[in-house]
């Protein structure tokens, strides 16, 4: 594999995503749901965490399930804006942060990487105790999608417990991969490495194109009891196989329900590119020829809506 990248020269086209959702989000039809409400919460250090919120447009039917969304390393709560639009056209309320030190504009603790699942944690107290709408929420029925670093995070929640001297020992071996052009010039802080972050109250979870399976042995993974689809790139060169899915997918207990994409690149997880959007981050817009981003976009929120309707019930029921 060629060298990629690393990390921070990228920064500059995330904010760039960023932006560009953000005019695209303002300027699309609100149809789909009430409004994307913008708030802010307090982490589990005090930080301060930006989160959007979306709700379905109809109220009727009683408290429904939650999905919070956890977004990949350097990224931003609006990357993924039309799953969080197509859960909310089915009537889920979604909520999705903006990990504080890991996204577009802030990557001073973008490999702290077990600081994330707190977050999500607290994201999901905010949302069932004190945002506004809370009673509309069904603290009972609550999902979890992570994409890239997001999909660890995920995994963390769902209960596994990762190993930071794996991930040195994979970037010893690995000093070419990607992730290890940004882990290896500072290290990973051990002694603030926190390997568990279960959330009991996530009853299922998605992770698309998951990274530092690795970091997961099957022990680890024992506890992990909440259904699960796992998704991965046919041809992601940011998370190469067989390091990150395939850990988890042979792994974890139980039968998750796992995706390839043929053809995929890691990024065609990410929001479809308008044309703003692909002048401004060209990176993070390319995809391979033939591969339409859209239309597998469309089938992979498909297959997320119907997986979290059959795990954690019908929204309104």
């Amino acid at each position: 594999m060629s060298r990629l990248r690393p990390i921070r020269p990228l920064i500059p086209f995330v904010m760039a995503l960023a932006a560009a959702v953000t005019v695209v989000t303002a300027a699309g039809p609100a149809s789909a749901w009430q409004s994307l409400q913008r708030v802010q919460l307090q982490g589990p250090s005090g930080e301060v965490i930006e989160a959007g919120v979306w709700t379905p447009d109809d109220p009727a039917g009683g408290p429904r399930p939650l999905v919070v969304i956890s977004h990949g390393n350097g990224g931003h709560f609006l990357g993924h804006q039309d799953t969080a639009e197509a859960l909310a056209r089915a009537g889920f309320v979604v909520a999705a942060l903006t990990h504080p030190g890991d996204n577009s504009l802030d990557m001073s603790r973008s490999l702290r990487l077990t600081d994330r699942a707190p977050q999500v944690s607290a994201l999901i107290s905010f949302m069932t105790e004190a945002w506004p709408g809370r009673a509309g929420v069904d603290a009972s029925r609550i999902g979890a999608f992570g994409f890239s670093a997001g999909g660890f995070t995920v995994a963390t929640l769902a209960g596994g417990e990762s190993d930071a001297q794996a991930i040195l020992d994979h970037c010893a071996a690995h000093p070419d991969f990607f992730v290890c052009s940004f882990i290896l010039p500072e290290g990973l802080d051990l002694a603030g490495w926190k390997p568990a972050g279960r959330d009991d109250r996530i009853r299922a979870a998605v992770m698309a194109a998951p990274g530092f399976g690795f970091a997961f042995d099957a022990a680890s993974l024992d506890e992990v009891r909440i259904p699960l689809q796992l998704w991965q790139a046919g041809e992601d060169q940011v998370l190469p196989a067989p390091f990150h899915v395939e850990p988890l997918r042979d792994r974890l207990p139980g039968d998750p329900e796992y995706r390839l994409v043929p053809g995929a690149l890691h990024h065609d997880f990410l929001v479809p590119c308008e044309a703003e959007m692909r002048a401004a981050v060209p990176e993070l817009c390319r995809s391979n020829p033939g591969f339409d981003r859209a239309a597998f976009k469309q089938a992979f929120n498909a297959a997320l809506v119907a997986f979290f309707v059959r795990e954690l019930g019908e929204p309104g029921r």
